[in-house]
């Protein structure tokens, strides 16, 4: 049996992901990146879809699992961004995160990666430069810029 190059191309894998912001006394934002695992790039919390939750509510599980961050969850996503996510088997599969504002209340002690990971509270324009990925730092200047609410 031959394959051809159409049989190569496959839907992205779907994925869920928070943009953590935080409100400066001033009327700005600060953005919260976190680093990879694996290539220590600045990256938002992200994974999987959870059964038995709703997107949003994943986001916020993936939030506090990979940075300790707690808040108020937006139910409406800010956009879509594709990435391609390296693999343990050293391959890459394209996946597509869908990134819901997630208003941080609090930052705990301790959580689950605590340290495996670095993060950091950046500007708006400073997130969106770190960020490797091109669809993600367009959400972040989006974002920053529709207020008064991202959360929505």
């Amino acid at each position: 049996m031959t394959s051809s190059p159409m049989d190569m191309v496959s839907e992205p894998r779907r994925q869920v992901g928070a943009l953590p912001f935080r409100r400066t006394p001033e009327g700005g934002f600060l953005i919260f990146l976190i680093t990879s695992r694996e290539s220590r790039r600045w990256v938002i919390p992200k994974g999987w879809p959870m059964k038995g939750r709703k997107p949003y509510e994943a986001a916020a599980r993936e939030a506090y699992e990979e940075a300790g961050l707690v808040g108020h969850i937006g139910k409406r996503p800010l956009g879509f961004y594709l990435y391609d996510k390296r693999l343990k088997s050293r391959d890459s599969v394209l996946c597509q995160v869908k990134v819901f504002p997630l208003e941080v209340r609090k930052q705990l002690k301790a959580w689950p990666e605590k340290d495996q990971r670095e993060g950091y509270w950046f500007s708006p324009s400073d997130a969106a430069e770190a960020v490797a990925e091109a669809g993600l730092s367009g959400i972040i200047r989006a974002a920053c810029k529709k207020d008064p609410s991202i959360a929505g």
